[in-house]
C-alpha cells in the first residue's frame, strides 16, 4: 500500500500534521488538498484539540502546487478545497478558529508562503527558501497572497516577491514579519510544537477570542473589532476558565483550562 499523503498524530491538545509526498517535494495535488482540510477540519471540530502544528516529511515543506492536476481543476470553476470544508488558507466558506503554528524548511513555494501568511506563528529553518512565483507561470496567487502579503509585509516588499517570483531566504522573511522565528535545520519541527504546546496550556476560549478579535481588526478594521471587544472581554470573565485563571493566580499554581 502507498503511503498516506498526510500524517496525523495527536501530542496532548495539539495536533499534528505532517505533508508526506517528499518523493513529489510535498506538491499539493487535490488528495492533499482534500487531506489538510479534513485535517483543519478535525481541529475545529475536537474540543480535545486546541492548536495545530502543521509541518513536511522530508528535506523540503513543498514544492509548491501540482499545476497540472490543480490548474485545470481551479480553472474550470473548482476551488482549492471541497465546499463545506475547513479552508486551511482561511479564505473561503468555513473559516478557521484555532492557532495554527507552521514549521518550514527546504523548499517553500507559493502555497507555502500563502500557508505561513495564514498561519497564527510560523517558524523557520535558515535553510527555508521562499517563493511567490505565479506570475512566472502565467498566472497569479489564489491562495491569499495578495490579500494578506502586503498587510503583513508592506506594499512594496511584497510586490518585491509578488511581482518578480524572486526567491528570499529565512533571513529576510524574518526581516518581513512574514516567519517569526529562524531555527538551525532540523530544529523547525520541535520549536513549533513547543509554542503549540504553550498556546494550547492557555484557556482555549480565551486563545480563539483573542485570535477572532485581532484577525477581525485586520480584515475589517479597528472600528468593527473594538465594537466587539467589550463584549467578548465580558462572557470570557463569566466563564470556568477565567475562574480558575484567579483560582490558580491566588494560589500560586498552574492554572488547568477546560475550555468553558
Amino acid at each position: 500500500m502507498s503511503e498516506p499523503v498526510l500524517t496525523l498524530e495527536t501530542r496532548g491538545h495539539v495536533l499534528l500534521v505532517g505533508l508526506n509526498r517528499p518523493a513529489k517535494r510535498n506538491a499539493f495535488n487535490i488528495e492533499l488538498l482534500n487531506r489538510l482540510a479534513a485535517a483543519y477540519g478535525r481541529l475545529e471540530d475536537d474540543a480535545s484539540l486546541r492548536c495545530l502544528v502543521l509541518f513536511a516529511h522530508g528535506p523540503h515543506f513543498t514544492a509548491g502546487l501540482d499545476l497540472a492536476e490543480v490548474g485545470p481543476h481551479v480553472a474550470a470553476g473548482g476551488g482549492l478545497v471541497g465546499e463545506g470544508a475547513v479552508d486551511p488558507f482561511d479564505l473561503f466558506g468555513r473559516r478557521r478558529t484555532k492557532p495554527v503554528v507552521l514549521a518550514l524548511q527546504g523548499y517553500c513555494y507559493t502555497v507555502a508562503v500563502e500557508l505561513a501568511l495564514a498561519a497564527d506563528v510560523v517558524v523557520a529553518a535558515s535553510d527555508a527558501k521562499l517563493t511567490q512565483f505565479e506570475v512566472r507561470r502565467g498566472i497569479m496567487p489564489f491562495g491569499g497572497a495578495t490579500l494578506r502579503f502586503a498587510k503583513v509585509a508592506g506594499f512594496q516588499n511584497a510586490m518585491r516577491y509578488v511581482l518578480t517570483g524572486d526567491v528570499f531566504d529565512a533571513a529576510e522573511a524574518l526581516r518581513m514579519g512574514v516567519v517569526q522565528q529562524v531555527v538551525e535545520p532540523g530544529k523547525q519541527l520541535e520549536t513549533a510544537v513547543a509554542i503549540a504546546t504553550t498556546i494550547s496550556r492557555q484557556a482555549p476560549l480565551a486563545v480563539q477570542a483573542s485570535r477572532t478579535n485581532a484577525r477581525l481588526a485586520l480584515e475589517k478594521g479597528h472600528d468593527v473589532a473594538l465594537a466587539e471587544l467589550m463584549e467578548n472581554a465580558r462572557a470570557l470573565m463569566r466563564s470556568e476558565d477565567a475562574e480558575e485563571g484567579v483560582r490558580s493566580f491566588v494560589e500560586r499554581r498552574d492554572a488547568n483550562f477546560k475550555g468553558r
